[in-house]
């Protein structure tokens, strides 16, 4: 609910202050000014938050082999692309249609019928900007958790299913006024830790567990093989991008240029590299060595982990979602492996269970209404239920489209085509060169 008023207000204040002022002379105010100044912070921040695309396929495709490098990329353009042209359709409108209910929006298409609402077309299209930005974020996570195996073509389908449908409903019933800002003191997710990461991340483990396991990743007996990824640097540069592209994601949506924007910041930084320590310290403890991309995804799980109370924690507060995040990360790889479920870059672990559990520490540790503040299981109450119903729904609608896919276009692969890779046989050239694909199959 708070998304959708602030956006409502900062970008109708901008319409009435600046642009019904008559343009003869006269003096500008200062709220016309600090109208103005939300207005191009929300741009940047909806910029940053785009430019995590770039992050996303890297991490994605320095934990896989070089023979599909190209498949990645080309996954991580799509999701974007084709996310946004779907959003766009219908995805806004079932979110932020100004008629409808709690649980769906009934106006909006194509961004019509709507901008008096917003006050111009020009504060409209900012708030779009800014909502298909986190929309493409959802859908990207799952790529790397199907990565190496699946089909471009059923691959791009689900993606328009999640950006049109799946995630802009889940918008609707928390950030779009809906019915669970109801539940008890209302669901708090400030920046989605479970309204983008989780429902990327439980479609993320729909998808790869129908999918089922690259092959060879697990022996006769059952234990995991590792399959090494082609390229660190990659992985390393591509948590960086998506850390400087989390200060979007997280002071942006705080949706105006305010002094709490800064606050904000340093939750989200503190909460990041307390879950890379703590993920390496386990991960060291554990086969004795740090890991460096075990370390990576520990960052983004504290990245994660502090989404959904950024603003809401205390320094403190926030270094203990972060280090539990990082905890969880490395415990839920593992267990994840362990059941045979062949997730290659972490997706499931650090957007899917880290996003829970920083949704759920928001009821524990929310300077106002925290159990540990002395106020109760109410918020607490809240977020589970929150935790859960979008478990549920993201299980449920992204399991019954990747069975779909699979039952008509299909979703994996040949084996030949996994042996060989799916640069060439997918895209028609492979990532790196001429030869290194053709050689290898």
């Amino acid at each position: 609910m708070k998304r959708r008023f602030m956006t409502l207000a900062v970008l109708s204040a901008v319409a009435v202050g600046v642009l019904a002022a008559p343009a003869s002379a006269q003096e500008i105010t200062a709220s016309e000014v600090q109208a103005n100044l939300d207005l191009i912070f929300v741009f940047l921040a909806a910029v940053l938050v785009i430019f995590m695309q770039a992050g996303f396929a890297l991490v994605e495709a320095g934990l896989t082999r070089s023979k599909n490098v190209a498949n990645i990329m080309m996954k991580n353009l799509m999701d974007f692309s084709g996310g946004v042209l779907v959003f766009f359709a219908i995805g806004y409108a079932l979110a932020y249609g100004v008629s409808g209910n709690g649980f769906i929006g009934t106006n909006g298409f194509f961004l019509t019928g709507i901008e008096a609402e917003y006050g111009s077309a020009g504060a409209l299209a900012v708030s779009f900007l800014f909502q298909v930005a986190f929309a493409a974020t959802a859908a990207t996570i799952v790529s790397g958790a199907m990565a190496e195996r699946t089909k471009f073509k059923a691959y791009f389908f689900y993606s328009l299913a999640i950006t049109g449908i799946i995630y802009p409903l889940v918008v609707r019933w928390t950030w779009g006024g809906g019915w669970l800002n109801d539940v008890g003191p209302g669901f708090s997710d400030f920046a989605g830790s479970t309204i983008v990461h989780s429902v990327g991340g439980w479609a993320a483990l729909m998808g790869a567990l129908i999918l089922g396991p690259r092959i060879g990743k697990y022996g006769k007996d059952g234990k995991p093989r590792a399959i090494p990824g082609h390229s660190i640097p990659f992985v390393v540069l591509g948590t960086l991008i998506l850390l400087i592209g989390w200060y979007g994601f997280n002071p942006g949506s705080e949706l105006a240029a305010d002094s709490a924007v800064p606050y904000i910041a340093v939750t989200t930084t503190l909460a990041a590299v307390s879950g890379a320590v703590v993920s390496m310290a386990t991960i060291w403890a554990k086969t004795g060595k740090p890991d460096v991309a075990m370390t990576a995804n520990g960052l983004l799980a504290g990245l994660v982990s502090i989404t959904a109370g950024t603003a809401s924690v205390s320094y403190f507060g926030a270094i203990a979602l972060g280090a539990v995040g990082g905890f969880l990360v490395v415990m839920s790889v593992l267990f994840f492996d362990r059941i045979r479920i062949d997730d290659p870059v972490g997706a499931i672990s650090v957007h899917g269970v880290c996003g829970a559990w920083g949704t759920l520490g928001v009821g524990l540790f929310a300077t106002e209404g925290g159990l540990l503040y002395g106020d109760g299981f109410g918020q607490l109450g809240a977020q589970l239920v929150g935790v859960l119903v979008v478990f549920v729904w993201t299980a449920v609608l992204s399991g019954g489209v990747f069975m779909a896919i699979k039952a008509t276009i299909g979703l994996r692969v040949s084996a030949e085509e996994e042996m060989a890779g799916l640069d060439v046989l997918e895209h028609g050239a492979p990532g790196y060169g001429i030869d290194t694909v053709a050689t290898r199959a």
